[in-house]
């Protein structure tokens, strides 16, 4: 039987706080730090950094912890072997998300997964940086991307289609661009990482260079430049389709869109058990999210635009 304080350890890191973890193993936050500096004294090595606010693991902590997760894996599944049982979900579950994806199409559904799995200790971070699974201790994590790397199992749950967008302010101030070489006269919005953008028209591709006239690692802050007329813009319709409908944005150059290639993932760790709790994770994905409610009834754009343009 694995050791109740490496469980124990175990929980805290997924749920990122004594206190979270504290209630859902049903101890006292007392307990829980009490029995974690016990782990620590017997292993010789500090496994956490507290403050008053939050924990970080060390980097001791990371590999203990990556160690644990796969050990706790492979309990499970062996004792489902073993008894011919599929173990209902539990234990704990981190999952990675980018942040407005995150906040926009998962965090209205959440309440429906924790009903369904009351046993499972459930962990979202919202981050728009590019999460390391096994480092981060992530057992989930949603990814917006072209392609994934082979060492993830991933699980494409739905088509990320962009735009390129404008509030109609900027346009009445700068003008509508005509072709895709009238970008370069143009303001571009763009988060770190996202430019240069690769746009696609009837089986033509374009690569448009540029600099983001605001540096910035949010790609919330990018849309929000954008409603404020700040410039243009390439979003995927899941997080302008609402300012599309209302008027406050508007499709630039609609016949040009970002690569087809990019579709919204669910991903996790290769190569180790897949506990039932990311099974039912990826599952409870595939049900709430539904690319229908940001494909549907897109209007035309308001500004005069020639078919294609070129580079």
């Amino acid at each position: 039987m694995l050791d109740p304080d490496y469980e124990l350890f175990a929980h805290v890191a997924a749920a990122g706080s004594l206190s979270a973890a504290a209630r859902a193993l049903r101890l006292s936050p007392a307990m829980v730090s009490k029995r974690l500096a016990r782990l620590e004294q017997r292993l010789g090595v500090r496994l956490l950094h507290r403050t008053t606010r939050r924990l970080a693991m060390t980097a001791a902590g990371e590999r203990f912890h990556a160690d644990l997760t796969a050990i706790l894996a492979a309990t499970a599944a062996a004792e489902a072997r073993v008894t011919g049982a599929a173990l209902a979900p539990a234990g704990p579950l981190r999952v990675s998300a980018p942040t407005s994806f995150g906040r926009l199409h998962v965090a209205p559904h959440l309440h429906r997964f924790i009903a369904d799995h009351p046993a499972v200790a459930l962990a979202i971070d919202l981050s728009d940086g590019f999460v390391d699974l096994l480092a981060g201790g992530v057992d989930v994590a949603i990814r917006i991307a072209p392609d994934v790397p082979a060492d993830v199992v991933a699980h494409r749950l739905a088509d990320s289609r962009r735009v390129l967008c404008a509030a109609p302010a900027y346009l009445a101030a700068h003008g509508a661009p005509a072709t895709i070489a009238d970008l370069a006269a143009h303001r571009l919005l763009a988060a770190q990482g996202q430019l240069p953008w690769q746009l696609m028209a009837r089986g033509r591709a374009r690569t448009v260079e540029g600099d983001s006239i605001v540096a910035t690692n949010s790609s919330e802050l990018v849309r929000e430049l954008a409603l404020t007329g700040a410039g243009i813009a390439l979003r995927s319709l899941w997080d302008v389709h609402d300012a599309l409908a209302r008027g406050t944005l508007v499709r630039v150059l609609p016949d040009w869109e970002g690569s087809a290639r990019v579709g919204i993932w669910a991903v996790h760790p290769r190569g180790q058990p897949v506990a039932a709790a990311v099974t039912a994770f990826v599952a409870f994905l595939r049900a709430v999210i539904d690319p229908a409610a940001w494909e549907g009834g897109q209007p035309a754009s308001t500004t005069t635009t020639s078919p294609g343009g070129s580079a």
